[in-house]
Formats: C-alpha cells, sequence, structure tokens
C-alpha cells in the first residue's frame, strides 16, 4: 500500500510522468496529459504536483495557480465597501485533482495546504487580496467551504474566494 503522508509537492517538469494519472474527470485528467506543460511553457499558469518518496515521477494530484482580478461588485458588500473602487488582485487556483487510487488520503487537502501557503509567500512579494477557486461541482464546493471559502457573486458557477488575512 503507498504511504501517502509525507507527500513531495513540487513544480511539474518533465521527469513527472503525466500519462498515467487519471482523477475520473476527463478535463482535468487532459488538462495534465496534455495541456499543463504548455501553459507552464506560455507562463499561462504554474503546475505543481504531488508525488512520493517511493515514486518521485508519478504523480498522485496536481493543482494550478494563475493570477486574475476580482471587481468589487463579486465580493460580498460587507468585503467590498472597506476595499479600493478598482478591481483586487487575487490568486486563481483553477485546477486541483487527486489521482483516484490516493482518494481518501488526505491529498486534496495536502495540495490544498500547499497551494495556500504558496500563495501567502508570494504575497509577501506581490499584491494578493485572496485565493479565488473555480470549484467543479457540489462535492468539490463543499470541500472548499470547509476550508473557510465563499461562493462569489461572479456569474461563474461554484466561483468561491478566501481572503488571504483570514488565513
Amino acid at each position: 500500500m503507498t504511504d501517502y503522508s509525507s507527500l513531495f509537492i513540487s513544480a511539474l517538469d518533465g521527469s513527472h510522468e503525466r500519462s498515467g494519472f487519471h482523477c475520473g474527470v476527463p478535463a482535468l485528467d487532459n488538462y495534465l496529459h496534455k495541456q499543463a506543460s504548455q501553459d507552464v511553457k506560455r507562463r499561462i499558469s504554474r503546475v505543481f504536483v504531488a508525488t512520493t518518496p517511493a515514486n518521485p515521477h508519478i504523480i498522485v494530484g496536481y493543482y494550478t495557480l494563475s493570477t486574475l482580478s476580482i471587481e468589487l461588485d463579486q465580493l460580498p458588500d460587507r468585503i467590498a465597501r472597506k476595499l479600493p473602487r478598482h478591481p483586487i488582485p487575487a490568486a486563481l487556483l483553477g485546477r486541483l485533482a487527486v489521482d483516484q487510487q490516493a482518494r481518501g488520503h488526505g491529498v486534496g487537502r495536502m495540495l490544498l495546504v500547499n497551494a495556500i501557503q504558496r500563495t501567502l509567500a508570494v504575497s509577501d512579494q506581490i499584491a494578493i487580496y485572496a485565493m479565488i477557486v473555480d470549484a467543479i461541482d457540489e462535492q468539490a464546493r463543499s470541500f472548499y467551504e470547509q476550508f473557510g471559502f465563499s461562493l462569489l457573486d461572479s456569474g461563474v458557477h461554484h466561483r468561491l474566494f478566501l481572503p488571504l488575512k483570514s488565513v
């Protein structure tokens, strides 16, 4: 049985075996198999992968980070009224997926915590007000809500946010 308690999370590179990853959601599988490396090369997003010490080239989970701006009218009034009247900088956790064989071992939680920590570290160098996630379905939405994410009024179904000052 694979030990998922001490994952190594690093930037996707050519040594990682992408084709064996299967989370069960074709769009997330196909992204990693076919698009992720191109997005990294084009500086569209950064892709971070989780591997185990026993199999450092086998991906058991991944997430993507990029940037975006949030319009004030998407934020709850109680937050928006305290902010300047222009778009607010944010980090987008665009995708987060766990291989089917690694489900139920806390891999998703570890990936999310790593993404938040990585974003907090960058926010010391560049302004980032919040982390945004696009939950793929209700189950994913519930997962993010457990970590304090709240629904945005963005017109994007299941788009949630977490102000970094609340972390």
